[in-house]
């Protein structure tokens, strides 16, 4: 493809993470769809299914073993231990081993059992779950947003709509408070971004604690071998990432349904062998003599306690690979029933051995099947730590599409399952951080208090989201979701203090490694909001650029610039910038924004929404790409072409569609079209004739035979990358307004002599003005996240032949 005659510069670090200059792989489905419809995920992923005589319920469930449940399932290793930990030997009778186990019943039957499997799976955003899933639902149904980027059109896209628009009067005068009150939007990002970076401190400690669950069995293997083991399964298990989970679900989905069967038979066996009694403590009333007898150390106990529903968030943030009825035919049928056997078996046993209590799991195991169990145990710790390291991934990918997080490298590792994604810079990270953990924290309690910490907080602003999203999407009165947030704040609050108290003992590595991703989602955000304010507050007059003339002052040459711009609306600071500096500029010129929109996917044919910023011979458009916050945003060279389609559409629909045929040239600015990238393919109004890449071009071009030479050394470094050669032709039709026959031959004429993309080189500065904590945020924080992370013509995926940049300096 032939470019203008421009040198190349180096990459730059001012935009935000979400851009991404090629079209984004299209879904497999229709994302507005409702993901309870199993005949449409069987339509989405008939690939990945191997046995399609199986009903699809029946297969997702099976599925999500090797993915949600592996965390969860593999918790009886350790819980008991961590019960006992540190109280009185005098405290460690039957009716104390009884009251454990009531707790534990009913922790298990009240959070993951009543909360999430009836009522947080059903708050799911367009079938995909999680806390920012939440925070983009309360973002579409009230504007709590603090990055003001949203467009009108934004609300008609098929996903954006969730629930009826009524509201009742005191949930409307809370939305509107909440809404003019800068702080308390800051506060809910904080809320939401705190979730996030404790989600990814258990990303750390998970690993950990899984593998580190092992030593339980250290009597019966030679010393140290435990701790090299643990090691070992680490490394190799963040090794394998780069693989890809897509197969791993299916592989180790056998492991977690084996791994349930088996400490179903050994829970049901020692309950018949040990203490049969054991099936009355399934009444609450243990639950108020445990606390009775055991008084303080029965409420720091709780830390213990809660580690057997470790892993219950990721059913809901994994929401997006299944559907909620698999996920809760997983639950109810298999994992519920198998893992109250166990915790009652382990009871049953505990009760006729108190000596056994630091070793519970691997004691009652009966002689003879030690070493199976260990293996499977082994492996089912594995599957533990993969479900969280994906859904690390994940809640990464998501805070970098919402402006929360640093550019990084996302590898999509499935081409047929949407979401399984791989973060190079992430996982060495991870494991960096885990195998730390593991090797500098001796015992497992010291790791479970980190551990526990982590999970309850996840859950208690969960907890929290919910209760907005009661209110401001399912319409629901203030009370009742007042009624569900008191409930579950009461009982979550329990576990949250008795973890907090555990800080000194090794909860502080949660709390330590949330509040620096935290700090670091906001700092990015922050910097990020800031410099779009600047363009925004900013923006070049309109009256200035009609003033200048068609030529813009400048010599306008053969080609197409794309200018790529945060702006959704205006003309951005920088390109007065470009107009002063640079001694000529293309003759079409195209404003490209891509953002993300709270929606977790865009639809292909609602993709691009395509203007026009100035009168017609000024050749001046603008283009915003859409994507959500699950979309896949990757580069299949046809961008141009079908950026080029969309502006041709759009130029035919404005001489037809009066709505676009104003005089008034002011208001050009701001009235945008939906063009579908589908229409655009099948549309005979442009006849296009694609050729193979490698294929002599015959077109004329502006280019040196020196770029020339680096375009094809640029193409042969890049054979991933193969970019279609579209040619262009104005259909012979007499119907056609002259007018508009012009424009498409400039047009063509301008994509056939070269396409440049034109950043903004930006370095963002505080005023002086500022205060000192400002000045540190944006001079030394982000400005240290911007060099550290990707270019943005990296994550644009945007060739260095054809890539323009000019400096500009910010003050915020």
């Amino acid at each position: 493809m032939s470019r203008i005659d421009i040198e190349p510069e180096e990459d730059s670090n001012d935009l935000p993470p979400q851009m991404a200059a090629g079209e984004a792989q299209e879904p497999s489905h229709l994302r507005g769809q409702d993901r309870g419809d199993q005949t449409s995920w069987m339509g989405r992923n008939t690939r990945e299914l191997p046995w399609k005589c199986i009903p699809v319920p029946i297969a997702l469930a099976y599925q999500s073993f090797g993915v949600v449940y592996g965390d969860l399932s593999t918790s009886p290793l350790y819980v008991y231990r961590s019960i006992f930990s540190g109280m009185s030997h005098h405290h460690q009778d039957t009716d104390t081993i009884f009251g454990a186990f009531s707790l534990i019943f009913w922790t298990l039957t009240l959070i993951p059992l009543l909360k999430y499997i009836i009522i947080i799976l059903s708050a799911d955003d367009n079938g995909e779950g999680g806390t920012f899933a939440l925070y983009s639902l309360l973002c579409r149904h009230g504007k709590f947003s603090l990055l003001p980027n949203q467009q009108a059109a934004d609300e008609e896209l098929s996903a954006y709509k969730y629930g009826s628009s009524g509201q009742c009067t005191p949930s409307l005068a809370l939305k509107r408070s909440i809404e003019k009150r800068k702080n308390l939007r800051t506060v809910l990002l904080l809320v939401v971004l705190l979730g996030a970076g404790m989600l990814i401190g258990d990303g750390v400690v998970t690993p950990a604690m899984s593998v580190s669950g092992l030593q339980a069995a250290h009597t019966k293997l030679p010393s140290g071998g435990v701790r090299l083991i643990c090691c070992v399964i680490l490394v190799g298990l963040f090794a394998l990432q780069h693989s890809g989970t897509h197969k791993v679900g299916i592989l180790f989905a056998p492991v977690v349904v084996i791994w349930l069967i088996s400490i179903f038979a050994i829970g049901l066996y020692n309950i018949i062998w040990w203490n049969p009694k054991i099936v009355i403590a399934l009444s609450p009333h243990y639950i108020f003599k445990y606390f009775a007898q055991t008084g303080t150390d029965g409420w720091f106990s709780l830390g213990g306690v809660l580690l057997s529903i470790t892993g219950t968030e990721a059913m809901f943030a994994d929401l997006g690979h299944f559907s909620a009825t698999s996920i809760r035919m997983a639950f109810i049928l298999l994992v519920y029933p198998c893992l109250v056997v166990q915790y009652m078996g382990q009871a049953a046993f505990l009760s006729k051995n108190m000596d056994s209590i630091q070793n519970s799991f691997y004691d009652s195991v009966p002689d003879g099947f030690f070493w199976p169990v260990l293996i499977i145990a082994t492996l089912a710790a594995i599957v533990a730590s993969q479900a969280i390291i994906s859904a690390t991934f994940s809640i990464i990918k998501q805070c970098n599409a919402l402006s929360c997080f640093p550019r990084v490298k996302v590898v999509h590792t499935s081409k047929q399952i949407e979401g399984q994604i791989y973060i190079p810079e992430i996982n060495w990270i991870l494991m960096i951080l885990t195998l730390a953990v593991a090797i500098g924290f001796k015992d497992t309690d010291t790791i479970g208090n980190a551990y526990g910490l982590a999970v309850m907080s996840v859950m208690f602003i969960t907890t929290f989201l919910m209760a907005l999203v009661m209110i401001f999407v399912w319409q629901r009165s203030i009370m009742v979701a007042a009624l569900f947030l008191i409930s579950f704040w009461i009982i979550e609050g329990a576990y949250l203090g008795a973890a907090l108290t555990k800080v000194p003992q090794g909860g502080w590595v949660s709390l330590i490694l949330a509040l620096f991703f935290m700090f670091i989602m906001f700092v990015w955000h922050y910097g990020t909001r800031k410099k779009y304010n600047f363009d925004l507050h900013n923006k070049v007059p309109l009256k200035w650029i009609l003033g200048l003339g068609p030529s813009l002052g400048i010599v306008r040459v053969p080609g197409i610039g794309l200018v790529y711009s945060e702006l959704a609306t205006g003309v951005p600071a920088i390109f007065s910038h470009f107009v002063t500096n640079l001694p000529a500029f293309h003759n079409v010129l195209v404003f490209v924004c891509v953002k993300s929109v709270p929606v977790p996917y865009v639809a292909p044919e609602e993709r691009f929404l395509i203007g026009r910023i100035c009168p017609r011979p000024y050749r001046m458009y603008r283009c915003i790409v859409r994507y959500g916050y699950k979309d896949l945003q990757g580069d299949d060279g046809n961008f141009e072409n079908l950026l080029i389609q969309s502006i041709a559409e759009f130029i035919q629909m404005e001489a037809v569609e009066p709505q676009f045929a104003t005089p008034d040239s002011v208001s050009y600015d701001g009235r945008m079209a939906v063009i579908s990238s589908q229409a655009c393919s099948s549309s005979n109004l442009l006849v296009s004739n694609e050729d193979d890449f490698d294929t002599i071009s015959t077109m004329q071009s502006s280019k040196s035979l020196t770029l020339q030479s680096l375009r094809s050394g640029y193409d042969e470094e890049n054979p991933q990358i193969r970019r279609r050669r579209v040619r262009f032709q104005v259909p012979e039709s007499p119907a056609m307004d002259p007018a508009v026959r012009e424009e498409l031959k400039d047009l063509i004429e301008a994509k056939e002599a070269g396409v440049a993309y034109i950043m903004g080189h930006s370095y963002v500065k505080a005023r002086r003005s500022s205060s000192f904590l400002k000045k540190l945020v944006v001079d030394f924080g982000y400005s240290f996240l911007r060099k550290n992370c990707r270019g943005p013509s990296v994550a644009l995926h945007i060739p260095h032949i054809s890539l323009i940049e000019v400096g500009m300096i910010y003050h915020v």
